[in-house]
């Protein structure tokens, strides 16, 4: 096959990322119509990404947002929106490039993009760079529940919790293994019937 002096996998994925800037920057004038809202996952290691030490410490790797209801000062450029969020009842401010986006999800429409981050890699470490929809889940997962934390507060651990704790991080491997296998199944709060526009197909050979 022949070698893609053209790069259409890089034109694919500006012309994409200009539709995630386009609907943020519309949003952020006009707010969120009818029941959209968004699930926003980025690469917190990411060029040009500021975000607190206190969530860089929680989320070294990359972080899922959530935009519907609790967010603020919305504001987009020709490169990054930046947006203020509330943690655990602590108020953020969030600078996101939209070159370090991963995944942008907007569950009422069941539609769904997926991105590669700007960073350099071998070809043989491409997909694990990619986040999986596994990963997507469980980082989506856990920013509702940061969400309904902030409505009530969280319980005190009890010691049974703490024996499941200890359980949970025995069999760490085994559910890392299964995971990775395919066998864990897809979890409820993924939209079902996402439509995934994926970008290997451009990628150079």
């Amino acid at each position: 096959m022949s070698e893609d002096l053209i790069r259409y996998d890089i034109l694919a994925q500006d012309a994409l990322r200009g539709v995630v800037k386009k609907v943020l920057t519309e949003v952020s004038g006009t707010g969120l119509p009818g029941e959209h809202h968004f699930y926003i996952t980025f690469n917190t290691q990411a060029p040009g990404v500021r975000i607190s030490p206190r969530l860089l410490g929680k989320y070294p790797k990359d972080m899922t947002i959530v935009l519907q209801h609790q967010f603020w000062d919305m504001q987009t450029s020709e490169t990054a929106v930046e947006i203020g969020l509330s943690f655990d009842g602590i108020p953020e401010k969030l600078y996101i490039p939209y070159t370090s986006i991963i995944s942008f999800i907007d569950p009422s429409v069941h539609f769904s993009l997926q991105f590669e981050v700007e960073e350099e890699y071998d070809e043989d470490e491409e997909d694990e760079n990619l986040i999986s929809e596994e990963e997507q889940d469980d980082i989506i997962l856990s920013v509702i529940g940061d969400v309904d934390e902030e409505k009530s507060e969280s319980p005190k651990s009890t010691k049974d919790d703490k024996d499941q704790a200890a359980a949970n991080a025995e069999n760490k491997d085994a559910e890392n293994v299964e995971e990775k296998d395919g066998d864990k199944g897809e979890s409820e709060a993924k939209p079902e019937g996402a439509e995934v526009v994926s970008l290997d197909a451009f990628r150079k050979k």
